[in-house]
Parts: C-alpha cells; structure tokens; sequence
C-alpha cells in the first residue's frame, strides 16, 4: 500500500481540506496519509480539539490514517516544521508523494526556486544579512536578497503564506535526498489567515472566529464550512486557558531558558520577560514587542515553546535522528494493510508496548508529545491517553 501524504493541522478540518482530498484522489492516489501537529500548534497557540479528534475528523472525511508530527517540530519556525516533517516522511517507505495547497505555481516551480533557496552562494548571504540591517523579517529579507540576485522568480511566487512552507517542503525533499514527490494544488476559497467568512470555503482563521462566537452569524457559516461531524464537535467548542498558563510559565522561566528556544534570539528573551511583569496579559505583552523583525506568531511561538520547553538545540538533534510515526487514528476497515505499510523504516507507535522501541533523540522527542499531551489534559481538565490509537 502506498501513499499520498499531507502534513496538516487541521485546526479545524474544514471543505477546503476535504477539497485537497479529492484533488489528491484525482491525481490517483488511492490512500492519504496525514502528518498532523499534534495539541498545540505553529502559529503559537493549543489547538482547537484534542489531536485525536481532530485525527478522527481527517479519517471520517477520507485520510486513510493520521500520525502525530512531533512536538518539537509542530510548534517550531517554517524551516524546522518543514524539515521535521519531511524527516518523517521521508523515512517511512510507503509514502509516495507529498500534496500540498499553493497559491500559485506548480511541481517545477516549486523544486526549482527550492534549489536556488538550498544554494545559499556567498552573494545571497551578504544580502540576506544587509537586508535585515532596518529589521526587515527573515522571510521578507530573504525574498529581496533572491529578488536581487536577478533569479528569474516572482515575487508573489515567493511572497504567498502557503508557498513559503511549500518552498520549505521542497527544500527539505531536496536536502534530505529523498524520493518524496511534490504535488501542489492551487488552493480554492479564503487565504490563509483571512478573516473574512465565505459562503463555503472559509480560512481556518475565519472559522476559529466563528467558533468563539455565540452569534447566530457565526453558527450559519460553520454549518456551511465544516463537514456534519466536524460541526456536531464545534458546536459544543470552548477556548481553553492557555494564555494564562503561558504568561505565568515566561514569568517563572529564567531568561537563559526563554533563550534556548527555538524562535528566541538577539536578547529578545530580556524584553519578553522585563515587560510580561509590566504588562501582566497575554495579548497586551504581544502588542507592546510585536515589530518588522518579530512578528506576532514568531511571540507567539516562543511563548509556546518556552511553556511546553521545546529548546532549539534538541530540534536540530531530533532532525538528524531516526525518529518514529506515532498513529493517532486509523481507518478500521482496513487498518492492519495500514499499520503494516507504515512499518519497515522507523518504529510504529501503535499501543503503547511499541514506545519500548524508541531509543536516544527518538525518545527524548517523544517524551515533549507526552508532556504536551499532559498540559493540554491540564488545560481542558480531560483526561486522554497518549498512548492511543483510534479506529474510526
């Protein structure tokens, strides 16, 4: 059995993600497989559902099984969640193909603007460095060093949110050597980040609005936007404390720990913990620090990573180790087939007999799933076993 795979958060799976589906099954891929972040997520805050809901609803609307993308990974900057996931895949045997959305640009576009990325030559990073001088971002500075270079590549090509993490999938393929092949598909509906509500094709960010409100507005465009046994769990959705727990984790954090993570740098671990005792809130915090150089999901992100302790030192050494697909949900009818094609590169964690096959880096990453688990069981005062895994 080989696989399409799509690396994902669902957060929360919506028609846009059954759309990728279909457009997959089009390309004839017979059989999905979603890498999925698992409770907390990139752009810095828990998730919406547990992961093994949200690994529930990809299965019911047509993922033949879901893994767990690493912690360490999912809650870490573009280059790094690309490559961990890439890492993953690429050490699984049966995956055939990695699908995508893009906003623009197809399968050559992709691998060739990912090699001149990869290339880096010493005239690119003299620019990279010069740009970011007036505090321009690293992905903005980036785009104008290549831009300078005279490459033939569109600046809209290399601007569009989800063609960043594209580039970075392919520049991870590239790097890793692997046989995983790329296929974007244009995305349809709301962009990413948009907030703005559609008739049927809403952003995520769109929906998460929607679910925090109790208007009848809000509740007509979810049944619109989410498949019937997503909306049946959005409708009974209430945000968790995390935000508070994060703040009162950067307060009691030496400033040598917020240092360690992996979006802290430039001393930025000072201002973060002087102004928190200042501006006791969350998104007041944010709102003072936010600039050019330190967006606010890169805030976010530390944050995160500083209370779940995610260090940058130890996402480099998980990238470079065999790791493991820990299965959160599986489709039953034909779940041994499954479990079986996953098996032959890296360990399986299937019931939790299998975490005696994690050795080292495998291990030490596996123990920030189990401690992430841990805290959002914390936050939402529900108990559920990190060693499970559902047939749906």
């Amino acid at each position: 059995m080989k696989f399409c795979a799509i690396i994902c958060e669902y957060n929360p799976f919506h028609n846009g993600h059954k759309y990728l589906f279909r457009k997959v099954k089009e390309a004839g891929y017979e059989h999905i497989l979603c890498l999925m972040s698992g409770n907390f997520v990139q752009r810095g805050e828990e998730a919406v559902f547990h992961k093994y809901i949200r690994a529930r609803h990809a299965v019911e609307n047509g993922a033949d099984a879901v893994i767990e993308l690493p912690t360490a990974f999912a809650v870490s900057p573009a280059e790094l969640f690309a490559g961990g996931a890439v890492h993953i895949l690429s050490s699984l045997p049966c995956v055939e193909a990695l699908a995508f959305g893009c906003e623009s640009g197809g399968q050559e576009d992709f691998l060739r603007v990912a090699d001149l990325l990869s290339r880096e030559d010493k005239a690119f990073r003299t620019a990279l460095k010069e740009n970011m001088k007036d505090g321009t971002s690293f992905i903005r500075a980036r785009n104008a060093a290549i831009l300078s270079m005279g490459w033939d590549v569109d600046e809209g090509f290399l601007s569009s949110p989800n063609n960043i993490l594209g580039l970075e999938y392919c520049r991870a393929i590239l790097q890793n050597g692997s046989n995983v092949v790329p296929l974007p598909f244009l995305r349809t509906g709301g962009g990413h980040g948009e907030r703005e509500m559609r008739e049927d094709f809403s952003s995520s960010t769109a929906l998460r609005a929607a679910m925090r409100e109790d208007g009848r507005h809000g509740k007509k465009a979810l049944r619109s936007n989410l498949p019937a046994d997503v909306l049946g769990d959005a409708e009974t959705y209430r945000p968790l404390p995390y935000k508070g727990a994060a703040l009162v984790s950067l307060l009691r954090s030496p400033r040598e720990q917020i240092a360690r993570t992996p979006d802290c740098s430039e001393g930025l671990e000072n201002r973060l913990a002087s102004m928190a005792k200042t501006n006791p809130d969350f998104d007041l915090l944010l709102s003072k620090i936010v600039s050019k150089r330190y967006t606010l999901s890169r805030l976010r992100r530390i944050l995160l990573q500083n209370f779940l302790g995610v260090e940058l030192k130890a996402v480099k050494d998980f990238l470079a180790a065999p790791l493991y697909a820990n299965v959160l949900a599986v489709k039953e009818e034909n779940a041994e087939e499954i479990l079986s094609s996953l098996s032959g590169g890296i360990p399986v964690i299937a019931r939790k007999s299998d975490y005696s096959l994690l050795k080292k880096d495998a291990l030490a990453c596996f123990a920030l799933d189990l401690r992430a688990n841990d805290l959002y069981n914390a936050l939402s005062g529900t108990y559920t076993n990190e060693f499970l895994t559902l047939f749906v």
